[in-house]
């Protein structure tokens, strides 16, 4: 469902459109402001419609990228436990048993706090959480996790799932999904921008112009008039 603000900008667009076809049949509307004109209007209503397509496009490609950035990330911390399962039956050193429980830690999300003696009244201090669960920071983690596998010469599990051929593979698309996510975003955000320099720009954008068609149809045929009182009731809303 469209958000209260997408909405918005939509009926700004088709809002427009009404109001040119209504000041498109007075036969005084003669506005000397070019902007003002039915031309300029039915051109600017065009433009605005392809940029409202625009974003809804890059939109629903950045949703996507989210999407398929889910499924790639569904089964980490499962592969990142069972990891460690292995590791524990391999006869290796604490230290390595501790480093790979640490960064699975951070990929699970669990909150490793640090401990502090308490304040001089004998009142604990808060502790700090060092939870770090963007997909970027998970990926990363898990991505030193392989590094250290590779450092332990008897990994060499017989499970397809575990081998790290495998899994090197399997973090090399945690990355890319991620980058795709991160990618459309920004795609996103240009288009947001363009589209609100159209609509809301200063003096030139939709909202603008609309306000002084108003005024010119006002200023036309008088603040009383059916002609005026025909557009008045025509909405539209400012970006702020």
């Amino acid at each position: 469902m469209p958000s209260t603000s997408e909405v918005g900008h939509a009926r700004n667009v088709a809002n427009l459109q009404k109001l040119t076809e209504q000041v498109t049949v007075y036969t005084l509307y003669n506005p000397p402001v070019e902007s003002l004109s039915v031309p300029n209007l039915t051109a600017l209503y065009s433009t605005a419609s392809v940029k409202l397509n625009e974003v809804e496009e890059k939109r629903n490609a950045n949703k996507n990228a989210i999407s398929l950035r889910q499924d790639a990330f569904a089964d980490l911390k499962s592969k990142s436990t069972k990891i460690i399962n292995h590791l524990e039956i391999l006869g290796l050193p604490q230290g390595t048993i501790d480093q790979a429980k640490s960064l699975n830690r951070l990929i699970q999300g669990g909150q490793k706090k640090t401990t502090t003696p308490p304040d001089e009244n004998g009142q604990p201090i808060p502790t700090i959480s060092t939870s770090r669960q963007s997909y970027t920071q998970m990926a990363d983690n898990f991505g030193i996790l392989l590094q250290l596998l590779a450092t332990v010469p008897n990994y060499n599990p017989n499970e397809d799932e575990l081998k790290l051929a495998n899994l090197t593979t399997y973090h090399a698309s945690l990355m890319s999904s991620t980058q795709a996510v991160d990618q459309t975003e920004a795609e996103l955000n240009v288009k947001l921008i363009e589209r609100d320099q159209i609509l809301y720009a200063e003096s030139t954008g939709l909202y603008s112009i609309s306000q002084n068609v108003k005024k010119y149809v006002k200023s036309l045929y008088g603040a009383t008039s059916p002609e005026y009182a025909n557009v008045s009731v025509i909405e539209f809303t400012n970006r702020k």
